[in-house]
């Protein structure tokens, strides 16, 4: 159907029927037939489609019994259009008897305005929606940071008290150890001498210190190939430490992977809830906190 076969009886130039962009919406102002004033229609392009907009317009002048709108070709314009999509190109608006021509504004200008307005209100929608709700998002992910905190903290404590108990046995072997190995070494030192000066003389003693001497520095680079680590005294306590620390872990069933867990996960909570304090307190904008890989 073409509007050129509907009846009409008057065409009316495009001035008839003007098209001004306000806010980023565009305002229809037109002629009402029955009322003879001009009245105003601001529509939501993407919201509202030609049968709505029609609508509008005979409500606002109940002595419209025919509204329509038409393409330049004569095609008549679905009721379910956009008024985007028909704002695009130049169209025939019919009321009652009369024609309207239309002419659109430019599409380019048009959407530079429109993506200008569009981003300002995203913008302002942005801070205000910071400025309302962050603060309660940062006391709710403070609250939840600290339930975290304290089911982490059970979870250690019975942890925390086997691995006291463990770390002290450990810590007890190595240094009875320690005290082994100097009351061997005092004991072969005051042998030496005993040998040397009364029952021997050092012209038979000479070898055996010799080899003595030797067979220690054979048994420290024995340590080196096995433990790819010079014979440290510092490092050889800790060593035999973890040694013993193991051993008795798992002789009291304490789990090690299990504590080492709990307590990286307390340490990445504790570190969170002091970069979301920090804003909190000194009214700085928040940091983000990322996942740990």
């Amino acid at each position: 159907r073409s509007w050129e076969g509907a009846p009409y009886s008057t065409l009316v130039p495009s001035d008839e029927v003007a098209i001004n962009y306000r806010h980023g919406l565009p305002v229809i102002t037109l002629m009402l037939p029955t009322r003879s004033e001009r009245c105003q229609f601001t529509v939501k392009p993407v919201a509202t489609t030609v049968g709505a907009f029609l609508q509008d317009v005979q409500r606002e002048d109940k002595g419209i019994v025919r509204a329509e709108v038409f393409a330049t070709d004569g095609t008549k314009v679905s009721d379910a259009t956009l008024m985007e999509v028909l704002l695009m190109n130049d169209f025939k608006l019919v009321i009652n008897n009369t024609a309207y021509s239309v002419s659109p504004p430019v599409k380019d200008k048009l959407s530079s305005e429109h993506a200008t307005e569009l981003e300002d209100i995203k913008s302002l929608v942005h801070r205000l929606f910071v400025a309302l709700h962050l603060e309660d998002h940062q006391i709710r992910k403070e609250r939840e940071l600290l339930q975290k905190l304290d089911y982490l903290k059970g979870e250690l404590l019975p942890l925390e008290q086997m691995k006291a108990r463990i770390t002290d046995s450990a810590d007890a072997k190595t240094s009875r150890l320690l005290w082994v190995g100097l009351a061997l070494m005092s004991t072969q030192g005051g042998a030496l001498a005993w040998l040397t000066w009364w029952v021997y003389s050092w012209d038979i003693m000479e070898p055996v210190t010799y080899f003595i001497t030797y067979g220690s520095a054979m048994a420290f680079y024995a340590y080196f190939v096995l433990t790819k680590q010079d014979y440290i005294y510092p490092h050889a306590k800790d060593r035999q430490f973890l040694h013993y620390f193991y051993r008795k872990s798992r002789k009291q069933h304490f789990n090690v992977e299990r504590y080492n867990k709990l307590k990286d996960d307390l340490a990445e909570t504790e570190e969170s809830l002091r970069r979301l304090r920090q804003p909190l307190h000194l009214r700085l904008p928040i940091q983000e906190i990322s996942d740990k890989d």
